[in-house]
């Protein structure tokens, strides 16, 4: 059933999975990420969801310096949802991932919600020659990586990050089980809605970007949360804009962006992550969607406003 609310559009920019020898186009510095982020939400994206990168290597950093080169710029330049990553990346600590959140106190942060295998090695066997010593190791590392989410690792960031800095999250579902941990602590009253719940699909120890597994997502996080939440949907490399075409068709929300996927189509690098915004927002255009304004978004997820964060 559609529904006729707008769809929100999500960019997550540059992540902590792809490595600059996987395509020249991704954002590394501050200014590259300053200017992904501008391009997404001048082509549609309410929401821009953000990882720092060392400028002199690209390899995901949790140093809260790195953070404040690009933030403030880009709530300066864009009145889009800045969103704070706390998955960080594989090898950092809890305390790593939370840290720059809870001293920039964004007005939105994601949320991973369960403990799973995250494997990121099988890209070793796309490529030969690397522009640095860290990507095959960072990635071989994952062969035996246990991307770390506990009940109590969890409640520390609903309690220390949500109740301590007003930031509302982005709640990250690789599986089933992960709709099941997030109700477990709405049924606790750790977190109230509405809740913007990111089923992520096609990343190798979560669910698969199987259209099947799709529409099970869809039913259980309607079983278990009503319509008290804002569905969105990501998949990961060829399959981000059919599932997403998928998703805002059945009435939910997208996120697109070089995290996701380097391509724009079959074997074609993006050259920016507007490309892929552009690209979702016209398809979904073209089926009478409407796309909703950062104004919007903040309204439908309770958000406290640019003006309350601390960047």
């Amino acid at each position: 059933m559609m529904s006729s609310k707008p769809v929100i559009i999500t960019c997550a920019v540059t992540g902590s999975i792809h490595t600059p020898t996987m395509s020249p186009h991704l954002p590394i510095t501050p200014g590259e990420i300053v200017d992904a982020a501008v391009g997404a939400a001048e082509a549609g994206a309410s929401i821009i969801h953000l990882h720092a990168r060392d400028p002199e290597n690209g390899k995901p950093t949790a140093d809260t310096d790195t953070w404040l080169q690009f933030l403030p710029d880009i709530k300066q330049q864009t009145d889009a949802v800045i969103n704070v990553s706390t998955g960080g990346s594989p090898g950092m600590t809890v305390e790593e991932r939370l840290a720059a959140a809870l001293q920039l106190k964004p007005e939105m942060a994601s949320l991973n919600m369960g403990s799973m295998n995250f494997g990121l090695y099988p890209l070793l066997e796309k490529y030969q020659d690397w522009k640095h010593e860290w990507e095959p190791e960072f990635l071989g590392m994952t062969r035996d990586y246990i991307f770390r989410n506990t009940f109590a690792d969890i409640e520390i960031i609903l309690k220390n990050l949500g109740d301590g800095c007003g930031t509302r999250f982005e709640f990250e579902c690789y599986d089933v089980g992960h709709l099941y941990n997030l109700a477990h602590f709405a049924d606790r009253g750790l977190i109230k809605p509405p809740f913007l719940i990111q089923t992520v699909f096609g990343l190798l120890g979560g669910i698969g970007a199987d259209a099947d597994n799709l529409f099970h997502m869809r039913k259980i996080a309607l079983k278990l949360f009503g319509e008290d939440h804002e569905w969105s949907v990501l998949a990961a490399g060829r399959n981000q804009m059919p599932f997403a075409t998928i998703a805002g068709n059945l009435g939910g929300n997208v996120r697109v962006g070089l995290e996701d996927s380097l391509f724009i189509s079959r074997g074609v690098l993006a050259e920016t992550n507007a490309q892929q915004v552009a690209k979702i927002r016209r398809i979904l255009e073209d089926l009478s969607l409407k796309i909703a304004t950062p104004a919007e978004a903040r309204t439908r997820l309770a958000l406290k406003g640019e003006s309350q964060v601390a960047f």
